[in-house]
């Protein structure tokens, strides 16, 4: 018991980003708009703790979660205001394929940058980042292929935390994947509803 107080005390960041995360990301699951300013708040813990880490990809990336985070807030708002719901969208093929060679492009240039800063895991750290950038990119556009995106990035992400001793971020991302499932879930549900109506 005394261990867990001990921990808990000394990473006070990332568990209350952790709360965040996992608050923000169920309320996406369920298509609420509050989700937004909630995962704005876990996104500026998280920068930094990931600082702290020396895991400056992710790092970069919560600040780019920002700006992903107030733009997502901004269309699904209007989505909200013109069409009274959160609608689903489809992402077509080709746009799948344009975004996972982004994400591609993406990993190798920010990975060579980690590389020369010194980085701890660079080109894991820099893939994952910037596949996590295409999956919030998804997300605010509606695309239901964000969770099988975050599925896949989030599983991956558990083993890279276990291994930088963040075991409660680890313990988030085991959380997500299975927030991510049953947003895949839901969301599909939404969109066949959708597609009926």
């Amino acid at each position: 018991m005394t261990f867990v107080l001990a921990y808990v005390t000394s990473h006070g960041l990332e568990l209350a980003g952790l709360i965040a995360t996992v608050l923000g990301i169920w309320l996406a699951t369920r298509r609420l708009l509050i989700c937004w300013p909630v995962t704005l708040a876990a996104d500026i813990l998280y920068l930094i703790v990931f600082y702290r880490a020396r895991l400056y990809s992710d790092s970069i990336l919560q600040l780019f979660f920002v700006a992903f985070t107030i733009y997502g807030f901004w269309h699904w708002w209007r989505g909200i205001v013109t069409e009274g719901d959160v609608r689903i969208e489809r992402l077509s093929p080709r746009g799948c394929f344009k975004g996972l060679a982004a994400g591609a492009v993406g990993a190798v240039l920010l990975g060579a940058l980690m590389v020369r800063i010194g980085a701890a895991l660079p080109h894991l750290d820099a893939a994952l980042a910037s596949y996590s950038l295409l999956g919030s990119w998804w997300g605010a556009r509606k695309y239901i292929a964000s969770w099988w995106l975050w599925i896949v990035v989030d599983l991956i992400y558990i083993g890279e935390y276990v291994y930088k001793d963040l075991w409660l971020t680890a313990l988030l991302y085991a959380g997500l994947v299975v927030l991510a499932v049953l947003g895949l879930r839901d969301w599909s549900r939404a969109a066949r509803a959708q597609a009926a109506a």
